[in-house]
């Protein structure tokens, strides 16, 4: 079992950098894959990036490639989003997920388990 808890979103103008960070609660942390999905208004949750359990397997959706990094720190029981060069097109409620594979995170919405999600409003 686990809980997840999203901090850090807010309100930039386009260009701005900002971090995203997701604690979680609960045992196995580390056993899980976890990501980032977004929600922007009117329109599905997708897919933005994703981290494996290690560390080291990460996938991007091809909008935020170059401009988005995933991390996780498995001591701390967190995951990170950076997010630079921030544009409009980003204003979303950002969502952390926790489930078994990263890979599947590419292509699937049905997580094992959800956070209550951060807005982020990126103006022009």
């Amino acid at each position: 079992q686990a809980q997840l808890g999203e901090a850090g979103g807010g309100a930039v103008q386009a260009g701005d950098p900002l971090r995203l960070s997701c604690a979680a609660s609960g045992s196995s942390f580390s056993s899980y894959a976890m990501g980032w999905f977004r929600q922007a208004p009117v329109k599905e949750r997708e897919f933005v990036a994703a981290i494996g359990w290690v560390g080291t397997t990460t996938y991007y959706a091809d909008p935020v490639k170059g401009r988005l990094t995933i991390s996780r720190d498995n001591h701390a029981n967190k995951i990170y989003l950076q997010m630079n060069n921030l544009k409009p097109e980003d204003t979303a409620v950002y969502y952390c997920a926790a489930d078994l594979s990263a890979q599947r995170m590419t292509r699937d919405l049905n997580m094992a388990f959800w956070g209550e999600g951060t807005l982020v409003t990126v103006s022009s």
